[in-house]
């Protein structure tokens, strides 16, 4: 039974990661500290802040609108994830992982975007 957007699975994945992903760019070079690294944290923290935003609305259609916006910021950050690897700042292994994630992620909110009731 979902009590709190805690307890939904899109939340819960899409701030692990986001979270990962911080730690993550902390190892970025410090040319890319307000371009790319800021993108990719606030695109992957956007995720699941507007999973919650949605949520709290606390109408079906609010939260769809906000799961679609989510949608958006899951696929700018496959986008994101292409430039650090062919940047060099993602190995293909991280790239590969974090680009499964997102795809995974993506499929997720759109089934809550169509079955959320």
């Amino acid at each position: 039974m979902i009590e709190s957007y805690r307890d939904l699975e899109i939340y819960k994945i899409s701030y692990n990661i986001a979270l990962n992903l911080h730690e993550r760019t902390k190892k970025f070079p410090e040319t890319e500290r307000y371009d790319l690294t800021a993108q990719i944290r606030r695109a992957s923290k956007s995720i699941a802040t507007n999973i919650v935003e949605g949520y709290g609305r606390q109408s079906r259609d609010e939260f769809k609108r906000f799961a679609r916006i989510s949608l958006g910021s899951c696929h700018e950050m496959q986008v994101h994830l292409s430039f650090c690897k062919d940047l060099g700042y993602l190995s293909k292994e991280e790239y590969e992982y974090y680009d499964k994630e997102y795809d995974k992620l993506g499929k997720m909110l759109n089934v809550s975007i169509q079955k959320w009731k």
